[in-house]
């Protein structure tokens, strides 16, 4: 009987040093000034902000969006959905992005798939002016199925001691502004691929040709389609809106839906009025809604319903913040929590 090697049970720690090697040019393109020495060593290094600056730390995955992806040849999304996720999360706080870290796992590094993913990582990473720092890459054969991967993204930001978005500084009567979605985001998959699953079934057809097929309902795109835009990225709108208008607040509206975030921007005692006709909810939430059956109170429990992110700002400064930002509307008010009730209501 011959000895084994890690090789021989599946791991090979020279593909994901092939596989690192790919993507160290535009991983460079993300350095900033305050990036000490190179990626490769055993920790990042990286200076810091100043004494007056308050870290940010979050983290994140983006779900099982990553079988949509799989399914379609479609990496580079989930990649570029991981950094933007996190910088809206950073931002929900007050906080510019400093630096990124990935996790990305497998059963086996595909130099190619995971070229694309932690290369879009980067090139998210680089338009955000965000250093990704380092990363970890692991073959854990057993672990996961053959071809599956999985990914978890760390950022850190930095925010002024007096520029912290604290829920407590929420009043009541300010108002809500609503920008927009670009779809499901990262969250609610698991409970659209189970829906668009069972269709398939009930139409006697393949999951992936439901998938594909061209639909009127949806302007002429495909369910697949529909559910791999990439999570929207609030920055540049939030930039804007800061400059214009006093923000109390931020809730980036993700998994749980409306009732599962909104009120973590807002203090004990206090919640919503929300009015869901200051926006149209994006077809594809129709589509899965009337394919799956779903409850409408179970649809906004999940999914963004169209707005992705509610930026909280003093009644005086909402026209200032609607102007600013394009797309923006305001979609409701802040009031007294009723007792034994949602926070958020919906008129």
């Amino acid at each position: 009987m011959t000895g084994l090697t890690y090789r021989a049970v599946g791991v090979d720690p020279t593909r994901a040093v092939d596989a690192l090697a790919q993507v160290r040019e535009r991983i460079a393109r993300t350095k900033r000034p305050e990036v000490i020495g190179d990626i490769g060593a055993f920790g990042g290094l990286f200076a810091s902000p100043g004494s007056d600056m308050v870290l940010v730390a979050t983290t994140d995955g983006v779900g099982t969006k990553l079988d949509l992806a799989r399914l379609f040849d479609r990496h580079e999304v989930v990649g570029t959905d991981l950094v933007h996720h996190c910088v809206n999360d950073a931002m929900a706080m007050g906080a510019e992005p400093l630096f990124f870290l990935d996790y990305f796992s497998a059963s086996r590094i595909d130099r190619d798939i995971f070229t694309r993913v932690v290369g879009a990582m980067a090139d998210a990473c680089a338009t955000h002016g965000c250093a990704l720092l380092g990363g970890e890459t692991a073959e854990m054969p057993g672990t996961y199925g053959v071809g599956a991967y999985d990914l978890a993204g760390f950022l850190v930001g930095a925010v002024r001691r007096d520029a912290i978005l604290d829920p407590r500084n929420v009043e009541v009567g300010d108002v809500c502004i609503g920008l927009p979605s670009s779809g499901l985001h990262t969250n609610g998959y698991t409970l659209a691929r189970a829906i668009v699953a069972r269709a398939a079934a009930a139409q006697g057809k393949d999951m992936l040709a439901l998938l594909r097929a061209r639909r009127a309902d949806l302007d002429g795109d495909s369910l697949g389609e529909a559910l791999l835009r990439t999570h929207t990225s609030y920055l540049a709108q939030f930039r804007a809106m800061r400059a214009a208008a006093r923000i109390r607040s931020i809730a980036h509206i993700t998994g749980g839906g409306w009732e599962g975030n909104l009120p973590r921007a807002l203090p004990d005692g206090m919640g919503a009025v929300i009015d869901r006709s200051a926006w149209t909810v994006a077809p594809l939430f129709r589509v899965l809604a009337e394919l799956g059956r779903v409850e409408e109170q179970e649809q906004w429990d999940t999914w963004n319903m169209g707005i992705g992110l509610v930026t909280v700002v003093a009644a005086e400064d909402a026209d200032a913040a609607v102007r600013t930002v394009p797309d923006a509307r305001v979609i409701g008010r802040i009031e007294r929590a009723r007792d034994g009730e949602r926070r958020i209501r919906f008129a």
